[in-house]
């Protein structure tokens, strides 16, 4: 039987959700167990061919382009400030968070396919997800993104319940 390795690079995937703190907290915490980097990952929905073609009837490709950039680096910011946010309140957490936090990327397109593109990509060793479960016909369902992304995983991944 082969031994585990220690995780190296942890994926955090957030929908910057307002209930993402324990997913935060427990990647933290695996990345001070296993000294590892965490790298944050958002994946946007692109626009999408019937936005761009309604788009481009009033502007230049270049200036949708833009747009779709300029949203990506606010979305970037909006990490890094609710990032900065948790760290005030939560201090004990983040004391050592910038040897710990590799990078912030944000990438448009399906978020399933996101994470496990990026993963499979980027070396990573685990990742690190929220879900929303919830109850249907007294079964506890798993949500959609967390489901399809342990279904086509390579890597071992990690579900915190966080709503």
């Amino acid at each position: 039987m082969s031994e585990m390795k220690p995780f190296q690079t942890i994926l955090y995937a957030t929908n910057l959700g307002t209930h993402m703190r324990p997913v935060f907290r427990q990647a933290i915490n695996l990345a001070r167990l296993h000294k590892a980097k965490i790298i944050m990952l958002h994946a946007v929905a692109p626009i999408g061919t019937t936005g761009s073609a309604i788009l481009s009837m009033y502007m230049p490709g270049k200036e949708i382009h833009d747009i779709e950039q300029e949203s990506m680096n606010q979305v970037i910011e909006t990490m890094r400030e609710r990032l900065k946010n948790y760290c005030a309140e939560e201090d004990d957490i983040c004391k050592d968070k910038d040897e710990l936090l590799d990078k912030i990327v944000v990438s448009a397109g399906n978020p399933a396919d996101v994470i496990n593109h990026y993963a499979d990509t980027h070396g990573v060793d685990l990742i690190v997800i929220g879900s929303h479960t919830r109850q249907a016909g007294g079964h506890t369902m798993l949500g959609s993104t967390a489901r399809t992304v342990t279904q086509h995983s390579k890597v071992p991944v990690l579900i915190i319940p966080n709503g």
